[in-house]
């Protein structure tokens, strides 16, 4: 077909990147395709005291992780790279399924497609060598497999009040809380999340990790669990 005056001309690509991670959801044929995964930190207060932080309650601490860290869950993943101290931690995941800018609180849940369990891997050697010089965290948060997600249950069928939040390693739990336990309710992080990008279908959010984070060796087994999703299992293989 000719092409008119004025088009631009079609771009050649140098080669071909990956279509967008999917996550399964619940009751669907259809997967949910991730855009972006923001994450939170220090959103119990248990957890931030057990790594020697203060709770800070004037706003949330928020990092990112590219899509290709995203994992799903059951099957196994290669010890990460690079660290000698990869820790678990447990989180509750919601899945944005609309359009969100300065929203305010009181109409954040009406963005939410759905929730999972989820696994924010984190390298804590060098995200706490980062910590010390004052750099940002990326090496020891995003990274390969440093995402891991379970199905996702639409919202219709889950409402987050108290439920609990736990992980067993080896069958021996480490983490045992409730959601309630948040500094951040959801609502409040949907909307001061709202406050800095334009969210949008395909954005994940992870909330944050109660107490009793890890360190986890080849061989282990992560089994989380939130009372009325999906729950989640991984283990740690070799490293490459």
């Amino acid at each position: 077909m000719p092409r008119h005056k004025g088009e631009p001309s079609p771009v050649t690509l140098l080669f071909d990147l990956p279509v967008a991670p999917t996550v399964p959801v619940v009751g669907e044929a259809a997967a949910y395709p991730v855009r972006r995964i923001f994450c939170v930190g220090r959103n119990y207060a248990a957890h931030a005291l057990e790594l020697g932080n203060a709770v800070d309650r004037e706003a949330p601490i928020w990092f990112n992780k590219a899509p290709a860290a995203l994992c799903l869950d059951g099957g196994a993943i290669p010890y990460p790279p690079g660290t000698e101290s990869c820790h678990y931690e447990m989180e509750l995941v919601v899945a944005i399924g609309a359009p969100a800018f300065r929203i305010a609180p009181e109409g954040a849940m009406e963005v939410v497609y759905g929730y999972a369990c989820g696994l924010d891997m984190t390298r804590r050697d060098l995200q706490n060598a980062s910590k010390a010089k004052g750099y940002p965290w990326d090496t020891g948060k995003d990274f390969e497999n440093g995402a891991v997600i379970a199905p996702i249950t639409p919202a219709a069928a889950f409402t987050p009040e108290g439920q609990r939040i736990a992980l067993t390693q080896g069958g021996a739990v480490r983490q045992d809380g409730v959601l309630s336990d948040m500094i951040w309710s959801i609502p409040e992080l949907i909307a001061d999340l709202s406050r800095l990008y334009h969210l949008a279908p395909g954005d994940l959010i992870y909330t944050g990790t109660p107490a009793g984070v890890g360190p986890v060796a080849v061989g282990d087994v992560l089994e989380g669990t939130i009372d009325g999703l999906t729950p989640l299992r991984l283990e740690i293989a070799q490293a490459e």
